[in-house]
């Protein structure tokens, strides 16, 4: 099994009225949403901003009812709206999933990675910790993250004592990296970010995708895809040449260079931008709660989550949702012209 998949890449063709009365097989990829709860109030981020479900963490016997219907899963993701790490199950969340031959990844803050957490996920078998970073100076952080200056430090020295965990165990799982959402509010900051990451032994370092929502920090002014300018654009490369001196791969959201992803949307834009999309196919994202969404962007727009839920995995079988009228009803209306909500930004607003 590869050990990173990079589902972004894969197209998915409309289906013909014939074929979507064929049903799709289950998915290989599925979102799982740790916990609702967070320790953080990112300015960028729809749960400070749009309202959430209950605050509430999904338990080791749901997730395992969940992936006893999903016998093919390849890759499980275990982040959603909230911090993973809260979730005091995690550990054996992660280990359940291993034991089904999948591989297992979250995004964390790393507040809460402390050593008997780090030795616990290094036992447990993860794949992958991706640490969301947003910014490389204190002040910064604390404002683009709704904390205090104290965070800043506090994460970098839990991620030192973990590279030193992994070192002293000869452990090479979890794989770690740094995920740093762009914007103009941080990106000053990014070349600062790689000297970061080679302090703490972080050997990857990604550039992420910022989604807009018109709240806090998640405003069209704030973003750089198809906005970049000369002097986004040096950072960029200072960033990797630097990254190139330390070894360190520097890398975008779906499998591209940043330099790739900030600037490809300056080329003429198809009439329909998210037809390449293979998530309505390949892929859900459940939360904490239970319910079904057509992938990780959708809790971004704004309005009702009724609109864009498609079931409940606690309530139905998670076959007859994946196949049922109302999933349909979303992929016939993704394979027209005027897509659900949260599909009608993708590839115009941000990118895929």
């Amino acid at each position: 099994m590869a050990t990173s998949l990079q589902w972004a890449d894969i197209s998915q063709a409309p289906r013909s009225a014939a074929e979507q009365q064929v049903p799709l097989p289950l998915p290989r990829e599925l979102y799982i949403e740790s916990t609702s709860r967070c320790n953080e109030h990112c300015d960028q981020c729809p749960r400070t901003h749009l309202g959430r479900e209950a605050d509430r963490d999904i338990s080791l016997a749901e997730v395992r009812r969940i992936l006893d219907q999903l016998p093919q899963l390849e890759r499980v993701v275990l982040h959603g709206l909230g911090e993973p790490l809260m979730n005091p199950e995690l550990p054996e969340i992660v280990r359940d999933v291993r034991a089904r031959g999948a591989y297992v990844l979250f995004n964390t803050n790393a507040l809460l990675l402390n050593a008997a957490r780090g030795a616990a996920l290094v036992d447990a078998g993860l794949n992958e910790l991706r640490v969301s970073l947003d910014g490389a100076r204190p002040e910064t952080y604390a404002r683009v993250r709704g904390v205090n200056r104290k965070a800043l430090p506090h994460i970098l020295a839990n991620l030192r004592a973990f590279h030193a965990l992994k070192q002293a165990r000869g452990a090479e799982l979890p794989r770690t990296s740094f995920w740093f959402t762009a914007m103009r509010e941080n990106i000053e900051e990014l070349p600062e970010l790689v000297e970061q990451a080679a302090a703490t032994g972080i050997p990857e370092v990604y550039v992420q995708r910022f989604i807009y929502f018109g709240q806090g920090l998640a405003t069209e002014q704030q973003a750089l895809f198809r906005r970049t300018q000369e002097r986004e654009l040096e950072l960029i490369r200072t960033a990797e040449a630097r990254c190139a001196a330390l070894g360190i791969a520097f890398r975008a959201t779906g499998a591209a260079t940043p330099m790739t992803y900030l600037v490809r949307g300056e080329q003429p834009t198809e009439a329909r931008p998210w037809s390449g999309c293979h998530r309505p196919y390949a892929l859900a994202y459940i939360t904490a709660n239970g319910n079904v969404f057509s992938c990780c962007f959708a809790p971004f727009h704004p309005g009702p989550a009724s609109e864009r839920r498609l079931g409940n995995v606690f309530e139905q079988p998670f076959a007859e949702i994946w196949n049922g009228p109302r999933y349909q009803a979303f992929r016939a209306a993704f394979e027209s012209d005027t897509p659900w909500p949260q599909c009608a930004g993708c590839g115009t607003r941000w990118s895929l």
